[in-house]
């Protein structure tokens, strides 16, 4: 079966606005354009902004209380705890069997590390922690890199320079521009210093559900992929590795859902959920 696209459709009764013009001037020229419910209202964004501010206060009470010889269940709790404290829920726990409410991914573990006691962080780990809360209804979706104790140049390197990623992919991101020029642009910086991107997973819209369109790839051409319109949401992730930019499914857990790095050597990850305005992103979890 052949999917059609989704096409932009004008509101009925409405006049036609300049969004309705840019949109539709991109679409007469075969670019992929979204559909109008990706555009989330004033009201939509007020909502997931206030999921990211418990999002944001989550992954601060981690960092008040990460240290070494901490187990990621211990983390887990933390975050349970802080979403039972603010009405909120995390979206993770039991989303496709995933039995924990955050990930956290340690060194070679790119992402979906499931928290367990008898992971116990070290002098000069680094981890990634992934939360995201469902606050009446709305999502909102951010991780942070946490380096435990004093970790060697190189790891240190990484956690920098995966950061760097993310903030030059969102300054990347213009209205009417395209989600491949964020790739574009973290492709391009994280190889630099021959870090590989990782291509099987990527950043998503987000806000009414915990994944939407589009999907934001962390590499790639600019003018590629969906035009970026005001009232978007979504996040940008960049999972940098040190080495190769394959991964693999961990054959050792039992839920198969931690991903890890083709070579072994450590990865780093930031994110955020943005919303595009006029005037460029937005972030929406601090």
């Amino acid at each position: 079966m052949i999917l059609k696209k989704k096409k932009w459709h004008c509101l009925p009764g409405q006049p036609i606005t300049e969004l309705d013009k840019q949109v539709m001037s991109w679409e007469k020229k075969g670019k992929e354009v979204p559909s109008r419910d990706l555009i989330k209202t004033p009201e939509q964004i007020e909502g997931i902004r206030k999921s990211g501010v418990i999002n944001t206060g989550c992954l601060d009470e981690v960092a008040k209380n990460i240290h070494v010889g901490m187990n990621t269940q211990e983390i887990d709790d933390i975050c349970m705890a802080y979403c039972k404290e603010h009405d909120a829920t995390p979206a993770c726990l039991n989303y496709e069997g995933y039995p924990k409410s955050v990930c956290t991914s340690i060194n070679e573990v790119v992402c979906h590390g499931i928290p367990k006691e008898e992971d116990v962080l070290e002098e000069g780990d680094i981890i990634n922690v992934d939360m995201t809360t469902i606050f009446n209804g709305y999502y909102a979706d951010a991780s942070r890199m946490f380096i435990i104790g004093k970790t060697t140049p190189e790891k240190e390197q990484l956690v920098r320079v995966a950061k760097e990623c993310l903030e030059i992919g969102a300054e990347a991101a213009k209205p009417y521009s395209f989600v491949g020029d964020i790739g574009h642009a973290i492709q391009k910086h994280a190889e630099k210093y021959h870090y590989g991107v990782v291509r099987d997973l990527c950043g998503h819209g987000v806000g009414l559900d915990f994944h939407e369109e589009p999907d934001v790839m962390h590499f790639g051409h600019k003018g590629s992929g969906m035009l970026l319109v005001p009232g978007m949401v979504f996040t940008i992730e960049p999972m940098i590795n040190q080495g190769t930019w394959k991964v693999f499914l961990d054959a050792d857990d039992p839920y198969e859902w931690e991903i890890v790095t083709g070579d072994e050597l450590p990865s780093a990850q930031w994110e955020h959920t943005f919303v595009m305005t006029e005037h460029g992103l937005e972030i929406l979890t601090y």
